[in-house]
């Protein structure tokens, strides 16, 4: 019977962990370039349109002449 190669089996688990860290890491970018188009994202509050009506907008503070 032959030995195992354990190098060839190391090699492997790196090349497959590799693989899975640069899918991760291109979905990421994906999600970075727009929503998805399965819909809205939950709990982001640019898309969120439960927080919109929760939290009404806030006027800007102008000086006034007094101070």
């Amino acid at each position: 019977m032959a030995a195992p190669n354990y190098g060839y089996e190391k090699r492997q688990k790196e090349l497959a962990k590799k693989k899975k860290k640069e899918e991760k890491l291109r979905d990421k970018a994906n999600r970075k370039l727009g929503p998805s188009s399965e819909g809205l994202m939950p709990g982001d509050p640019e898309t969120d349109v439960a927080s919109l009506e929760r939290d009404a907008p806030i006027a800007p503070v102008l000086p006034t002449k007094n101070g």
